[in-house]
């Protein structure tokens, strides 16, 4: 793309978006606004973020985080995934489990805080199970989509390779096909999760963690310091959906792009 004449690579056009971003912010902050309370410039964060790194909590915080989306998410995966496959390859359990499950799905994570309180306590465990809740239903879906949508020459074409069970062509056939469809649905799972992060907190599982201080620097109406926990818990679910696609691509789907080896 050209910008005044000059050739410049799609980076850099992502870079001067963030830098223009900034300074308009810092100009509505500064200019228009001018109440911190309200509307913190760029200056203030930066300071703010400079005094969280020198209490030493942050990095506390995200371990904290860490610890609740990990349990969230990883109880989705054991649950989602296996739960979906059988759906999607056995009409029988499709028909016994999807109206149950279509019920249950609309119902809003945060719904279930009351009942994540009663059954777990004010542990990490309920902070998790809200989390898995908002994860587990687009890992299901999409894994039982990806088994619905294998093609059926497939599945014949195993069978005439020497894939005769049901956990053969599972493992050999179905699971390989419907694995993009997978790694999209644990993509959204993940990104939901992350968001079901802050509630998850809010009601005091720990002194620590992202949603929790988000909360905490609220109630102090320290507005700087929570668009700093802001922006952390947006890098931080930026840097999880790279590195997820990283790795599915590399390891899992280079098929995709002609690699075998």
């Amino acid at each position: 793309m050209k910008l005044f004449g000059k050739k410049i690579s799609d980076r850099w056009l992502g870079v001067l978006a963030i830098l223009l971003s900034l300074l308009l912010w810092q100009a509505l902050a500064s200019l228009v606004v001018k109440n911190p309370f309200i509307l913190p410039s760029p200056i203030d964060v930066a300071t703010a973020f400079l005094a969280l790194i020198g209490s030493g909590t942050i990095l506390k915080d995200i371990w904290v985080s860490l610890i609740h989306f990990g349990i969230g998410l990883g109880t989705a995966l054991l649950i989602g995934i296996p739960i979906g496959i059988a759906m999607g390859w056995f009409r029988g359990i499709d028909s016994f489990l999807d109206p149950v499950i279509e019920i249950i799905r609309p119902i809003p994570p945060l719904a279930w805080i009351p009942f994540a309180i009663v059954w777990f306590g004010l542990t990490n465990a309920s902070a998790g199970f809200v989390i898995f809740i908002g994860a587990v239903f687009p890992i299901l879906i999409n894994t039982y989509s990806g088994f619905r949508g294998i093609p059926r020459i497939f599945v014949e074409a195993g069978k005439m390779l020497g894939c005769t069970s049901n956990g053969a062509l599972i493992r050999y056939i179905a699971f390989p096909s419907a694995l993009p469809q997978i790694a999209a649905g644990i993509r959204i799972a993940s990104g939901v999760g992350w968001m079901c992060l802050v509630a998850a907190e809010l009601f005091g599982v720990s002194k620590y963690g992202l949603g929790q201080k988000l909360w905490f620097f609220y109630n102090l109406h320290q507005m700087d310091s929570v668009v700093v926990y802001m922006l952390l818990l947006g890098m931080i679910g930026l840097f999880f959906d790279w590195l997820f696609r990283y790795y599915i691509d590399r390891h899992f789907l280079r098929w995709r792009s002609g690699e075998v080896a």
